[in-house]
């Protein structure tokens, strides 16, 4: 293996860092609209900024940390409005994104070596998931920056042993755990490696140090996570969590979270059959099907390498595992598992892919050559496999710089409507909340639909066609509200290919038929 200058690495770090903030922020600049759940971070961040830190901290149902720096971000940029607050917290989110870059990188070198570490990280990057993910006005790459710093420390402690690399771990499991409660799936990953590495005689580590290892992972994360989690009343609030560790039942059929209709009569082993199936298939779209063959080729090689040790290895076994499970339990309990939801796991198959991608090219070149004959067959050198690194980032350049939510831009074109047509004080109901995001209008979410019947005199609803037809108990309040209705306005006017039409419709000839007793 040939060795990097520490300077080779800084340059490689930097020009990669560099790289993902320019995607990135072309990406920022192609919104058609910000992902429905970076509404939810922003109404945080906006209570935070208005002074109202226990509602925008500790009584708000996400973790606090990705929503305190949209409101920092917003400090910075200045400016009111929505537009102002989708790029307080895209600007947030692609920070954290380009800072990623250091962790992964030095994970890649703990697994894979030198040669491929800048090549995993580009392909994290490249494929659509995760650049349209971290472009977004979302939480992970805020919850990832802090995961991979304490998976990094972890490794570093389980390979040599030394105290000092606890402190990584424990931060970053921290910065983890206040932006997703998932967070906490790190140090219980470490915890449980140390657990099993007294039982192995490869694995072992001696009595003082793994001693006060455990010590430092119970008091330390404890004196922040115990007062977070008894200020909030819990490990977090998100009813998907409470699914997942089983303290709440399950989500309704027709919840709302839910990609489709549960079948009642479903068993439980097809429920958990159907749950690994869709996590499996998720992991697969954000790696990508290419990459993850390769990354299937650089595990088995990783597997039989010495580096990064036996430890190591039973710590991403352990971490894997339990993030699965609590994947599948997601998908199982609640109905949904996305490819975002699997980037923890999917972050650790980009070095694998390069691995793979780099051990075939050593396996077809000879070297000094570039594409030439040797042994009566052809064999391909740099220039081959550099033709078919290009080709796979033409495969997925469609997909990377489609613009952000194309799909419902429909919403935006509604906003606009409402901003120009509606009063401010007439309520909306939107239960995608684009539409009252965008144009600045009250009204009625789904988080609000239990308070929608208490109110009669809400006047415009807008729904996207799928919503109002759907098989869901919120389908059936929206054909309520507009029963014998139809719609005043369209958006887009001309139907287009996988858009989202949506409907706005008026309620004021209902309202005036409901009041006219009153006034005769």
């Amino acid at each position: 293996m040939t060795s990097i200058a520490p300077t080779g690495h800084v340059r490689r770090v930097i020009g990669l860092m560099v790289f993902v903030g320019l995607l990135l922020g072309w990406l920022a600049l192609h919104t058609d609209v910000i992902f429905a759940d970076g509404l939810r971070y922003i109404r945080h961040a906006q209570q935070v900024d208005k002074g109202d830190l226990a509602g925008g901290l500790f009584r708000a149902i996400d973790h606090p940390l990705y929503p305190l720096a949209i409101a920092a971000s917003h400090k910075v940029l200045g400016g009111a409005g929505p537009w102002a607050w989708q790029h307080a917290a895209q600007l947030a989110s692609i920070l954290a994104a380009v800072l990623l870059v250091v962790p992964l990188y030095l994970i890649a070198l703990e697994f894979h070596g030198e040669r491929t570490a800048w090549l995993g990280v580009a392909f994290a990057f490249v494929v659509p998931v995760t650049s349209h993910v971290f472009a977004d006005a979302l939480s992970e790459s805020t919850f990832l920056l802090g995961w991979c710093w304490g998976f990094w420390g972890a490794l570093r402690f389980l390979r040599h042993g030394a105290f000092g690399w606890l402190a990584p771990t424990v931060l970053g499991a921290l910065v983890a755990y206040l932006t997703r409660p998932e967070g906490l799936l790190l140090p219980a990953a470490l915890m449980g490696t140390l657990a099993f590495m007294p039982l192995l005689p490869s694995t072992r580590l001696n009595w003082p140090r793994w001693s006060a290892a455990v010590g430092l992972l119970i008091v330390f994360p404890a004196l922040i996570v115990a007062p977070y989690a008894w200020k909030k009343g819990g490990l977090g609030s998100k009813p998907a969590i409470a699914r997942v560790l089983g303290t709440m039942p399950k989500a309704p059929a027709d919840a709302i979270e839910r990609g489709r209709v549960l079948d009642p009569e479903q068993s439980t082993l097809k429920t958990y059959a159907t749950a690994t199936k869709e996590t499996l298939s998720a992991v697969r779209e954000a790696v990508t099907t290419p990459l993850l063959v390769l990354a299937i080729l650089g595990i088995g090689l990783g597997l039989r390498a010495p580096l990064p040790g036996p430890r190591a290895k039973l710590f991403v076994a352990l971490a894997v595992a339990g993030t699965l499970f609590a994947l599948v339990r997601l998908h199982a309990t609640s109905g949904y598992c996305t490819p975002r939801h699997t980037l923890t796991i999917s972050l650790l198959l980009f070095p694998a892919a390069a691995s793979g991608f780099v051990t075939l090219m050593d396996r077809v070149r000879i070297p000094g050559r570039w594409v030439g004959a040797g042994d009566e067959r052809l064999v391909f050198g740099p220039a081959a496999w550099l033709i078919v690194l290009l080709g796979f980032g033409t495969w997925v350049a469609t997909g990377t710089f489609a613009h952000l939510n194309p799909h419902f831009k429909g919403y935006k074109q509604a906003a606009s409507f409402l901003s120009e047509a509606v009063p401010s004080d007439e309520r909306v109901v939107d239960f995608s909340g684009w539409a009252l995001f965008y144009g600045e209008r009250t009204g009625y979410t789904f988080r609000q639909i239990a308070e929608l019947p208490q109110d009669p005199k809400v006047r415009w609803v807008v729904a996207r066609e799928a919503h109002l037809n759907g098989p869901w108990g919120y389908s059936r309040v929206l054909r309520d509200l507009t029963a014998g209705l139809k719609p005043i306005k369209v958006f887009p006017e001309t139907a287009e290919p996988g858009t989202a039409r949506v409907l706005v419709f008026d309620r004021g000839p209902i309202l005036a038929e409901s009041e006219a007793p009153s006034r005769r």
